[in-house]
């Protein structure tokens, strides 16, 4: 049994039902879906590959995306996604690191992938043109058995400390996943919808496996980019919809003046980085008890905690900012300590190194040796956040270990600065680093894009933090730095700070 046959069973059992949807029209039933998945995988077996060959895909999210990850899988082969935002470049050196035999590409991205595509791509095929066409009409085969823990995904970082390394995750390991997500978040029942705003490369396409696994239907949008008013159209004409967001969206979807009714959506599931606790009450004022949170890793995707739909919309529980502020607690099937750097336990309320175990753990990084062993320790996966767990077991995020800060001896959480400064209406956007000092070790600095004064942002925080804990300095900008995944890389903006200083001593 592998994710391919999940999709041979659902066309089996629901074959007229819409899989994919672009926009408001049906693209595939599930019927057309399984069929068209069998005739790509036979066309691949016929090309002479390794036995567990590579394929990659770089596109934006469209219909054929999903066909493609199936047909990977249908042919007994690993699914490696590439971010489409990539320069061709870094598209490159993933095509070569992994040494892809296949690559399907938008035809918006081909050339710039064409320009780098290293010498183990033996066939670089444009979606819906030519070889691509032709390959549909093959003869389909049915889907190839591999061991559940053969690899099913190789999931690639985003490299924002060097190159990108390629989880290697199981098709044991996603359907636990998928499983967990269905059980524990957001219940699916056949012709419920599955939004696909957020890239297919990275965790929308995750989720796409339990919709596929339920019958759902997966609805793509038609613009290239982010839309709010496009997502609310789409709920409304789908209905029960469902979506995963990163809190970044989620601030637009809350924020837009665009006309949404609530109830189109089920669930609006946010992750993939930091949700401070403002936004979090915002969007719960705009959308009601619909919303959900996940927090994994591609190394153990989507799985490690979840706060509940019910913990969210709670609030007249007296702990409900404390839980508002966490990320939930484990999932059933995840085991989740607080360590220090020996690996030992810590007590609740300590902060520490976030470990995990389970079987979504990811199988090692792919050609990575040293990596893999530096993640996976003592049974423990180390995922490389700080975090803390209360006497219920929910757990808080602090930060990631690289970017925790040592002020006058003194450690600070860069992320729990930023929650302060936001709860002032004038911010709309604040990043907190460290700028190295001889005095104080580092001084905590932080980045605001918004409208108020430096004396309120001051009093801000000493009406609800330690003064130690204070930026020294605060920089006003037009816009934070932002990687193709919305998230602010804390590296990038150390280096305008320096360049900042050289400029401005």
């Amino acid at each position: 049994m592998t994710l391919a046959h999940w999709l041979a069973r659902t066309a089996d059992a629901h074959p007229s039902l819409p899989a994919v949807a672009l926009g408001g029209r049906v693209a595939f039933n599930y019927r057309n879906l399984s069929d068209r998945a069998g005739r790509l995988a036979g066309w691949m077996r016929q090309q002479n590959l390794s036995a567990s060959a590579r394929v990659a895909i770089v596109a934006e999210n469209i219909p054929e995306y999903v066909e493609i990850m199936f047909a990977a899988w249908w042919a007994g082969y690993t699914l490696a996604p590439i971010n489409a935002k990539l320069h061709g470049a870094e598209v490159g050196w993933i095509l070569e690191d992994c040494d892809a035999e296949i690559c399907f590409v938008s035809a918006s991205k081909h050339a710039s992938v064409a320009a780098h595509a290293p010498s183990c791509v033996k066939h670089l095929i444009e979606i819906g043109r030519g070889p691509y066409v032709s390959a549909l009409v093959s003869d389909g085969i049915s889907p190839v058995s591999v061991t559940r823990d053969a690899t099913a995904w190789l999931f690639y970082t985003s490299g924002t400390t060097g190159h990108p390394k390629g989880a290697m995750l199981s098709h044991r390991s996603l359907m636990a996943m998928a499983l967990c997500y269905l059980a524990e978040v957001d219940p699916t029942t056949p012709q419920d919808a599955l939004i696909h705003a957020a890239p297919m490369s990275h965790g929308s396409g995750m989720y796409l496996l339990p919709a596929i696994a339920r019958g759902g239907v997966n609805v793509i949008p038609e613009s290239a980019g982010f839309d709010s008013a496009e997502v609310f159209e789409m709920a409304a004409s789908w209905r029960r919809a469902s979506m995963f967001v990163a809190p970044t969206m989620l601030k637009r979807l809350t924020l837009s003046g665009a006309d949404c009714d609530p109830s189109a959506f089920r669930t609006i599931v946010y992750g993939g980085g930091p949700m401070y606790v403002a936004d979090a009450v915002s969007a719960l004022e705009r959308f009601g008890p619909r919303l959900a949170q996940i927090y994994g890793q591609g190394e153990f995707p989507m799985s490690i905690t979840r706060l509940s739909k019910h913990d969210i919309a709670s609030r007249t529980r007296e702990s409900w900012a404390r839980r508002l502020a966490s990320v939930g607690r484990a999932f059933l099937v995840t085991r989740l300590k607080i360590a220090d750097e020996t690996g030992a336990s810590l007590p609740p309320g300590e902060i520490g190194e976030i470990c995990v175990d389970g079987p979504l753990t990811m199988r090692g990084y792919w050609n990575a040796p040293d990596a893999t062993e530096a993640a996976l320790q003592d049974g423990w996966l180390r995922t490389g956040d700080l975090g803390s767990l209360d006497d219920e077991g929910y757990l808080t995020l602090r930060d990631r270990s690289k970017d925790v800060l040592i002020s006058g001896g003194s450690n600070v959480y860069p992320r729990e600065v930023e929650e302060v400064l936001l709860t002032h209406p004038g911010v709309r956007e604040a990043a907190v680093i460290g700028r190295p000092d001889p005095e104080w070790g580092e001084l905590v600095v932080a980045y605001i894009v918004g409208d108020v004064d430096r004396e309120e942002l001051d009093q801000v925080c000493l009406d609800r933090i330690a003064r130690f804990k204070r930026p020294r300095e605060y920089v006003f900008v037009d816009g934070l730095p932002k990687n193709n995944y919305g998230k602010v890389p804390k590296k990038t903006l150390r280096d305008w700070d320096q360049e900042r200083e050289r400029r401005d001593p």
